[in-house]
Parts: C-alpha cells; sequence; structure tokens
C-alpha cells in the first residue's frame, strides 16, 4: 500500500517521465551540436556525404556557435549561457572528429572484408567489437556534453526547451 509520504504509481511514472524528458533534451542538445558539425551533408559543402570528406575546422565553429544561439533563444537565455553551451559543444565535437574518420575506416574496411574471395569472420568480428568500442566513447562523450549542457540551463529552462523539442518533433508525452 501506498502511503501517503511515498508517491503514487501514477505520480511516480510522472516523475520519471519529466526525469527522462529532460535527459533525453540534454541528449539531443548535445548531439545535434556536436554531431551535427562532425557530420553535415554534402550540401553543406562538406565532401559527398554526410561521413565523407575533410571538416573544416572554421565551418563546423560556426555551426555549433549558430545552434548555441538557436537553444539559448528558445529558452530566453543569457549570452553568457550561449557561450559556454557553444564552448561545451565545440569540444565534443572537436572531440568526435577522429571518430568519424574511424567510422569512415571501419565502414571501408568492411566492404574489403565483403569483397574478399573467402569470409574472415575473425576479422568481421574484430572490426565489430572496434565499430562497439567507437560507438561508446562516443557515446560516453556525448554524454558529458549532454551533463555539462544541461548544467548550464535551469530546471525551467530545460523543461522548456524539452517542451519546445517535443512540439516540433509532434510527439505527444
Amino acid at each position: 500500500m501506498n502511503t501517503p509520504a511515498s508517491p503514487s504509481p501514477r505520480g511516480f511514472r510522472r516523475i520519471l517521465s519529466r526525469r527522462w524528458r529532460v535527459a533525453g533534451l540534454a541528449a539531443a542538445v548535445a548531439g545535434a551540436l556536436a554531431l551535427g558539425a562532425c557530420s553535415h551533408g554534402p550540401h553543406r559543402g562538406w565532401g559527398d556525404g554526410a561521413m565523407s570528406g575533410q571538416m573544416d575546422p572554421e565551418r563546423a565553429a560556426r555551426f555549433t556557435e549558430k545552434m548555441a544561439d538557436r537553444i539559448v533563444s528558445a529558452v530566453d537565455g543569457t549570452p553568457e549561457q550561449k557561450q559556454r553551451i557553444a564552448t561545451i559543444a565545440q569540444a565534443a565535437t572537436t572531440d568526435l572528429m577522429p571518430m568519424r574518420e574511424k567510422l569512415r575506416d571501419g565502414r571501408r574496411r568492411s566492404m574489403e572484408l565483403l569483397r574478399a574471395p573467402t569470409i574472415d569472420r575473425g576479422a568481421i568480428e574484430t572490426l565489430r567489437v572496434e565499430q562497439i568500442a567507437l560507438a561508446d566513447g562516443a557515446s560516453k562523450r556525448l554524454a558529458q556534453a549532454m551533463a555539462d549542457t544541461a548544467e548550464v540551463l535551469t530546471p525551467e529552462q530545460r523543461v522548456k526547451l524539452a517542451d519546445r523539442m517535443q512540439r516540433r518533433m509532434g510527439r505527444g508525452s
């Protein structure tokens, strides 16, 4: 039985739901800033595809600055918040850029393995393990950027941004 001091199951789900929305928001913010700058597509002049070619660090810096401005404007943030978020995103972008090249190399290696006259299951497994480790490293870096970004915004700003993003995605809670 529930005691008056403990939340009802429905209230508990509501609390968890709000926490997950805020966590999801922070992940989306960090991901949009960092990965968006790392893997912008060909129509932005960064190569033949989203993950191809050399990245222009100046363009990545401009992109992260623009995204930070949009985020902070959406929550009526301060210029200091904008600068701090842009700095967090730029650092994450810088850290993630080498991973981008490793992902590209992994795709090349997988095509070589596929084209081989005999199937080398050991090499395929080795490549898989390397790619999972790379994804885990990227995930950890994005989680760090998410937490850093979340600390810059107030709780009210995080909720406001999450609500705005949810409306733009056309999803209910």
